[in-house]
């Protein structure tokens, strides 16, 4: 581990400004492992600037959202009433990620933010890794890929988002809130994420310098079913191999509206938008959800390792939407 500087921000702006005027100073907060990649000598800032004794932790809720400082932890949101009596599906992918104890210490924010698991992206003996170094190459596509995207990857990489919470959130249309050097500015989490392309090394479109200081998640209407499955190796502490949020209002047995995303299978959470279309005024039947879940995963790259998450998204998908609709009869 490299030797840095380490200092207390004192307020939002002053650590903005701090981080804006060098490119080698980084945020410490809950949930980034920026601690954990330091260590393993995959980053190595010169300057850590620590930002989690600033007021940006608590939820204040309007009749239309919830909004939640990106210090608020993830026990803590979990913890929110609205979340149960509307939000259920955000409260549940929140339960299904980690620990109880790192959920009292992992933020919002920094879950948002938190780097890929891609054992090649942290493990500095292994040399090619484009996230990581930059015209390396992708030693996963040729490697162990079993926890690996087969949507939205490149020849560049194939590195998946890990985070359970930015599922749900991406089906909701939530809005991250910034502070930069030039003032705040509200990001739609659909654009807040960038898939790898040939720069795998840039993950979203925050500009250096950049703080989260809010998410506003929008409230589903009164009557909306919601659910998050997550379908992993084993009940606890676990990644998901594939993971579904979904929300339908139904009209006896015709679904007016849906949201749907997936986990799991992605280099971004994956909003399922052709899915979304397609369960829009049909009924709740079986082969109706078969063809949502195919329009789901259209255009997926699978590789050897990770050719079975199609399937698997497919039927994680459809059950989601079994449980949301009681259905089909």
């Amino acid at each position: 581990m490299h030797p840095f500087e380490y200092e207390r921000a004192a307020a939002a702006d002053e650590a903005v400004m701090t981080v804006s005027r060098d490119r080698q100073a980084s945020y410490l907060a809950g949930g980034t492992t920026q601690l954990d990649l330091m260590k393993d000598g995959v980053l190595s800032p010169r300057r850590l600037v620590d930002i989690t004794r600033l007021p940006l932790r608590g939820i204040r809720h309007t009749a239309t959202s919830v909004h939640v400082g990106a210090l608020t932890t993830m026990e803590e949101l979990a913890a929110d009433p609205v979340l149960t009596e509307r939000l259920p599906v955000v409260r549940e992918a929140l339960l299904l990620g980690a620990s109880p104890q790192l959920r009292n210490m992992a933020t919002i924010g920094g879950n948002l933010l938190q780097r890929a698991r891609c054992r090649y992206f942290r493990d500095p003996a292994v040399a090619a890794c484009n996230k990581r170094d930059p015209g390396s190459g992708c030693a996963a596509i040729t490697g162990t890929q079993r926890m690996h995207a087969i949507l939205g990857t490149s020849a560049h990489c194939i590195a998946l988002h890990a985070s359970d919470l930015a599922v749900p959130l991406m089906a909701l249309d939530a809005v991250v809130r910034v502070l930069g050097a030039d003032g705040p500015r509200p990001i739609p989490l659909t654009r807040f994420y960038l898939p790898p392309g040939s720069t795998p090394d840039v993950e979203n479109i925050l500009t250096h310098g950049e703080l989260i200081t809010e998410i506003e998640i929008p409230l589903l209407p009164e009557g909306t079913r919601s659910h998050y499955l997550k379908v992993r190796d084993r009940v606890s502490y676990e990644f998901a191999l594939t993971s579904a949020a979904v929300a339908v209002r139904l009209e006896g047995d015709m679904i007016t509206e849906a949201r749907v995303a997936l986990g799991g299978v992605g280099t971004i959470p994956w909003r399922a938008w052709d899915t979304e279309t397609l369960l829009r005024c049909c009924r709740v039947d079986a082969e109706n959800f078969r063809t949502a879940a195919e329009a789901a995963v259209e255009g997926a790259v699978p590789l050897p390792g990770t050719a079975f998450k199609v399937e698997l998204a497919k039927r994680t998908l459809i059950r989601a939407l079994e449980t949301v609709t009681g259905g089909p009869p």
